[in-house]
């Protein structure tokens, strides 16, 4: 278990402070940029760094979510979500500093949450770990939809990433539920709600 959690810290370690490397390129590397305001161009930074950071909640999640189980078709399932949320973390990454931004400076705080709350489902056994994995997926598709309609329409190519970003967390959600993963009790999805409405708040400024 030592070994292990000293992988992890080392995982950890990339994801906050390593340039992240995706395997699929930008899906708006087609799309031209076009003139945003100052306003709209700090409107996205914003909503951006938000994105980043429940990115990097995700790969904390998903890692403690693999330390108890870590075999079988949900840690499969698990492992090939996280690999697209690497993508994911790229994308936000690239397009906050294409911008003039930064990420979240509380990255690190949120990261060590996410790894608990995931190690904990993972404790729990598969078929909640992978409630938990769909429920988070499905508010995160609902985020980041909200988030559409939130960005200036000019911008297209923060629209475009954004897009397949939704679509590919709805599919993750959507998977977790046919491998097994159990409805979570109202008060889980209620806290799980609250937790990220403190994140996205702080993360947004910060």
């Amino acid at each position: 278990m030592i070994d292990q959690l000293i992988i992890e810290f080392d995982k950890g370690l990339k994801v906050l402070f390593a340039k992240p490397k995706s395997s699929r390129p930008r899906p708006d590397l087609k799309v031209k940029e076009t003139e945003l305001t100052l306003e709209e161009k700090k409107r996205t930074i914003e909503l951006m760094r938000v994105n980043h950071t429940g990115e990097v909640c995700a790969q904390a999640l998903y890692s403690g979510q693999l330390l108890f189980n870590s075999h079988g078709e949900g840690a499969e399932s698990l492992k090939k979500a996280a690999k697209e949320e690497i993508d994911h973390l790229d994308w936000c990454n690239s397009r906050i500093h294409e911008l003039g931004g930064k990420t979240s400076l509380l990255n690190p705080i949120w990261y060590t949450g996410s790894f608990l709350i995931g190690s904990f489902a993972s404790a729990l056994g598969e078929k909640y770990n992978l409630g938990f994995l769909a429920e988070t997926e499905r508010q995160v598709t609902k985020h980041l939809t909200g988030h559409l309609t939130k960005i200036s329409k000019k911008d297209l190519k923060t629209n475009k990433i954004l897009e397949v970003m939704a679509d590919d967390e709805e599919q993750h959600a959507i998977k977790a539920k046919e491998l097994g993963g159990v409805d979570l009790p109202p008060q889980v999805i209620k806290a799980m709600s609250l937790t990220s409405k403190v994140m996205t708040t702080l993360s947004a400024k910060i």
